[in-house]
């Protein structure tokens, strides 16, 4: 160590092995499952203790440097050495600390849940400002008996790209989720889509995704099945295809009124089932997803269906009492901003523009207003009144609107698009039971 206590720039042998056992520790401290991705407060915590211990590195630097290691890592297992050679990795001293490199990466600790304990201790000493002593190596959490161990939180893109997602039913909710599944790491080879007429399969053959005409191909070769079809269509597709799932699926659902509780009447007992409501923006990666566990669906589970959806708007998970809600706001909510797109620029057209010109500007307008609203996080009311001057154009138009009852109207059509959601989901319960 030279004067100023700070060691050499290029990372030793010494300081990568130190580095590897404080990710190593705190990994098996917090329970996590060697593949996910590791987040930012972990490595400001692995950058206090390095810090203490005499490594003054940067988060940037030690992120960079587990990037490094974990590609290093996948590409021996893709291409193992021979007896005798050296491995395929370009890093100085890997022999050393390739062990705990797989200890890490391959533990499979199942994420802190039920009878899981971790010492409230380790918060604080994470917390502190790296001074503290490094606390003592703590027990790994029991490896509980699962069925779904393999869909972790986060997963790594080496293995989220290996996943095998399947679509039942090909239309346009099936579309958007499919191109922002694509969009993130899962390979268009790993997904295969199937629908009775060929109408609709030519755009998802031409993202390289595999078609067919069987569900239950599908089902066989997949992971996670999202089960895209119309509402009275559900448990006669899950009928043909129970018999096919087995504890290694994930059935995901996004039948507009379809309880969970109708999908596991259906499905095998302890079936991981999760009910999705999406919207029609997923075509562009814009969407609006709230989606619901069900009863056998654990944390992880909607974990990786985040993961796996990110790409294609905001998801949320929000309990199943809520989901028919957002069908109303979301779901059939778009249909409602479409119409007053539709409306604005009429109104345009009536005072002497051009129609295309009006409907051009109008939905930039619709964009343009729903961006600021998303990003500002200011509540809509707010915005409106930014936007109004005493005695403008914006209070009188705004006037006009009240007058015809605009907001009492889309509150109603929510409201009615809810309750129909709902009816939609008890006759689908009926049926099921017939």
């Amino acid at each position: 160590m030279d004067e100023c206590g700070i060691k050499k720039q290029n990372w030793d042998v010494e300081e990568t092995e130190l580095f590897l056992e404080t990710l190593k520790e705190l990994d098996m401290k917090k329970c996590l499952d060697g593949r996910k991705v590791r987040n930012n407060k972990l490595f400001k915590v692995a950058h206090r203790r390095m810090t203490a211990a005499g490594y003054h590195r940067s988060v940037d630097q030690l992120k960079f440097r587990w990037k490094l290691l974990k590609s290093a890592y996948y590409k021996c297992k893709r291409e193992p050495p021979s007896r005798g050679s050296s491995p395929p990795t370009k890093i100085q001293g890997w022999w050393r600390y390739e062990k705990t490199m797989v200890a890490i990466m391959e533990s499979r600790h199942p994420l802190l849940a039920a009878g899981v304990h971790c010492d409230p201790r380790d918060e604080v000493a994470e917390d502190s400002n790296g001074d503290a002593s490094m606390p003592h190596w703590p027990q790994p959490c029991p490896d509980k008996p699962t069925h779904n161990l393999g869909l972790i939180i986060k997963m790594d893109p080496e293995v989220d790209s290996q996943l095998k997602i399947g679509f039942i039913g090909a239309g346009n909710m099936a579309f958007g989720i499919a191109k922002g599944v694509l969009t993130g790491n899962v390979l268009p080879g790993n997904v295969k889509v199937s629908a009775p007429s060929s109408r609709n399969l030519g755009r998802f053959q031409e993202l390289g995704v595999t078609v067919t005409h069987s569900n239950i191909e599908v089902v066989c070769g997949s992971d996670v099945v999202f089960v895209a079809v119309k509402p009275h269509l559900v448990a006669l597709v899950l009928n043909e295809i129970s018999v096919h799932v087995t504890d290694r699926h994930m059935v995901v659902s996004v039948a507009a009124g379809v309880t969970l509780a109708t999908l596991e009447e259906i499905l095998p007992v302890n079936s991981v089932v999760i009910r999705l409501m999406p919207n029609l923006p997923c075509l562009v990666q814009e969407g609006a997803l709230l989606f619901s566990r069900g009863s056998h669906a654990k944390q992880e589970d909607g974990a990786l269906l985040c993961s796996l959806l990110h790409c294609c708007g905001l998801v949320e998970e929000g309990p199943e009492a809520w989901i028919d809600i957002h069908t109303g706001l979301s779901g059939s909510g778009v249909a409602f901003v479409y119409l007053f797109a539709e409306a604005l620029a009429e109104g345009a057209v009536k005072m002497g523009m051009p129609s295309a010109l009006a409907h051009s500007i109008a939905s930039q307008t619709v964009l343009g207003a729903g961006r600021l609203l998303r990003e500002s996080g200011k509540h809509p009311a707010q915005l409106r009144s930014e936007v109004c001057t005493p005695g403008g154009t914006t209070i009188y138009g705004l006037h006009t609107m009240e007058q015809g009852g605009v907001r009492a109207s889309t509150m109603s059509a929510v409201e009615a698009a809810t309750e129909r959601a709902r009816e939609l989901g008890q006759k689908s319960a009926a049926g099921s039971r017939k």
